[in-house]
């Protein structure tokens, strides 16, 4: 799993399909729905069934180890949050689902990593900028997994894969609710292209 996770923030299960199949034809392969989206649950379920092993799906925004498991019986395969929540990290290890975690400091990455995170979500990444992850690549063990989230786009997303990065969750500057499927799919190119030519 690299490159660009597409966070899909307001997405509604009505319109997900469509826009995940743009997400496709523009080369994202790992969809996240955050949960405080409307009926994120839903929206989920449906990605999970209509694209079985064409991409990865995640929710975001995984606050509480019942959100975990609440995710994982959607079938998402993927937990992000914005924070470090020891006890949902366990649980969605327990579930079998990828774990992660946002963090801001190094003692948040440290706690997230002992507790079984399989990689560190930089949030808000523009506040820590690229400067900050590849002072984290030093100090933190080799192959651990950072993924800046938070103000990345196509401005920055070269300059955070050559700080170590292995990818980027993009969010506003990709999708928002009402954006043209065929726009959404230009930018989803556009950041994929990017982030293959970083």
């Amino acid at each position: 799993m690299n490159g660009v996770i597409a966070i899909l923030r307001g997405v509604t299960p009505a319109e997900v399909l469509d826009v995940a199949e743009a997400l496709l034809r523009g080369g994202v392969r790992v969809i996240e729905v955050p949960l405080n989206s409307p009926a994120p649950l839903a929206s989920i379920e449906r990605l999970v069934q209509a694209l079985h092993g064409r991409a990865v799906i995640g929710a975001g925004t995984v606050l509480t180890p019942a959100d975990a498991d609440r995710v994982a019986d959607a079938g998402a395969q993927l937990v992000l949050a914005p924070n470090v929540d020891i006890a949902v990290v366990r649980q969605a290890r327990a579930r079998g689902l990828i774990a992660m975690p946002g963090v801001a400091t190094p003692s948040e990455g440290f706690a997230a990593l002992a507790a079984g995170a399989d990689a560190l979500k930089l949030f808000p990444a523009e506040m820590l900028g690229p400067t900050v992850l590849k002072a984290w690549r030093a100090v933190f063990p080799p192959g651990t997994a950072m993924w800046p989230v938070g103000g990345v786009g196509l401005h920055n997303l070269a300059a955070f894969k050559a700080a170590g990065a292995a990818g980027a969750g993009i969010g506003s500057s990709l999708y928002s609710p009402g954006v043209a499927l065929d726009e959404l799919e230009r930018r989803a190119r556009a950041l994929v292209q990017a982030w293959d030519d970083a």
